[in-house]
């Protein structure tokens, strides 16, 4: 029979629970670190391109800002006014004779009463309709008032708002009242 006798002063400890848990926790700690660095790197792989994009944006839109600020000082110039100044002046002609000048003129001989008539007409071309700035002579309030009610009631004239009105005390003035309106003119 044997007996095993401990003749140490202080018991022997027991320390294989704490490895076995060391190296448990160490392994686990070492798994999570390689899973972390593997999404980590994943990512940082993903969002290179992303990262790229976003530098060759950058620098497309540093150009188009130096571009913009040279076509800003080109177009601040003397020669480019003058060429802008000249292509309004072009459009403003295309657009009056784009206008409907033969049925602005069949339109409003029906509104004219007898004893009114026309002195000026200025169009102005503007999102597909014209304001037409009228200069119109009557010989009488009533003729004038008619002109007025034929403009309202028209379907091609709308929006009618009368800037000025006088009366012509000359002997052998053509007209009584001188009406300066300005009216939308739309054809259907």
């Amino acid at each position: 029979m044997k007996f095993q006798l401990n003749l140490a002063t202080a018991p022997q400890a027991n320390n294989r629970p704490f490895l076995a848990g060391a190296a448990l926790a160490g392994t686990l700690g070492l798994l999570a670190l390689a899973l972390l660095s593997h999404a980590a790197y994943v990512s940082w792989h993903a969002s290179r391109e992303l990262r790229e994009d976003i530098g060759r944006w950058e620098t497309q839109i540093q150009t188009d800002r130096r571009d913009q600020q040279e076509l800003d000082a080109y177009f601040k110039t003397q020669a480019a006014a003058q060429v802008l100044n000249r292509s309004t002046f072009l459009n403003s002609l295309i657009d009056e004779r784009s206008f409907p000048w033969t049925k602005i003129f069949m339109d409003l001989e029906q509104a004219l009463p007898p004893g009114v008539r026309i002195v000026s007409i200025s169009p102005r071309l503007e999102n597909g309709r014209a304001e037409v700035t009228l200069e119109v002579g009557a010989l009488t309030d009533d003729g004038k008032i008619q002109f007025l009610e034929a403009i309202e009631k028209s379907k091609v004239f709308s929006g009618m708002v009368v800037k000025d009105e006088r009366r012509v005390d000359q002997l052998g003035a053509p007209d009584k009242i001188v009406l300066n309106l300005s009216v939308w003119y739309t054809t259907i």
